[in-house]
């Protein structure tokens, strides 16, 4: 199957990750040594896909920078395209319009790692004809949940259950013509999804596998947790070399 370029939401300055991110843009902040972009672009060089456009605003210079010395793998070309400081993730999505050309094309975040199936869902993208899928997931909640009974009575606790209801998760697929839903000053995750899904052009790919996402340094200190741990559920390409 052929793979689509990826564009990769790198501009924003990560606020709810200020302990880390004054100096070092969100994109740059480490896992087990190396910037939670290096991951991301990893999950989905090691499933084969290999153009990355890095859509990058808030010290881009420095993602710029990390890119380019970066020795990546054979047939992976990764392309920092400047998006503006304040651009919202739709609008880095519009100004990068030219160079996605005329087919599908995958969006991610540069914050958010998984261990999705990136083939099954472009099979599920181009199998239901509609102009976008967003990936959904539960993620675990943040705290445990009592168990109500009858007249109030605490029958028990869960502790950190999977929500209930789904979430955006990101790995995206579009098709051309969802550009049009996008402009300069589009937040992606309002008007145009909300927009896509009203007229019937958006599908939930669900991922029941292993999720999460680095908004706050607490997110940080997790995932370097599961890192050191020697078996993180995200890194893909280390099974990839296994059935190798």
């Amino acid at each position: 199957m052929d793979r689509p370029p990826v564009v990769i939401l790198c501009g924003g300055r990560g606020t709810r990750l200020r302990e880390r991110t004054e100096t070092v843009p969100k994109a740059l902040v480490e896992i087990g040594g190396r910037p939670i972009l290096w991951h991301v672009i990893g999950i989905y060089a090691a499933q084969g896909f290999g153009r990355f456009i890095l859509a990058t605003g808030y010290l881009g210079e420095a993602i710029e920078e990390f890119a380019a010395a970066e020795p990546w793998p054979g047939g992976v070309e990764v392309e920092c395209v400047e998006t503006g400081l304040d651009t919202p993730t739709g609008g880095r999505i519009a100004r990068l319009g030219e160079r996605l050309g005329e087919g599908t094309f995958c969006v991610t975040y540069a914050d958010g790692v998984a261990d999705v199936d990136l083939e099954a869902l472009l099979a599920f993208h181009r199998g239901h004809g509609a102009l976008a899928t967003m990936t959904v997931v539960r993620p675990h909640l943040q705290w445990g949940v009592a168990q109500l009974g009858e007249g109030d009575r605490v029958e028990g606790f869960v502790e950190k259950p999977r929500s209930e209801g789904w979430i955006n998760g990101g790995f995206l697929c579009f098709e051309r013509g969802a550009l049009a839903y996008l402009d300069e000053d589009s937040v992606l995750e309002r008007e145009p999804l909300a927009q896509l899904a009203a007229d019937g052009q958006l599908r939930a790919y669900r991922h029941e596998g292993f999720w999460d996402c680095m908004d706050t340094y607490k997110d940080a200190v997790v995932l370097n947790d599961l890192w050191a741990s020697g078996e993180p559920p995200w890194t893909v390409w280390a099974k990839a070399g296994a059935a190798r």
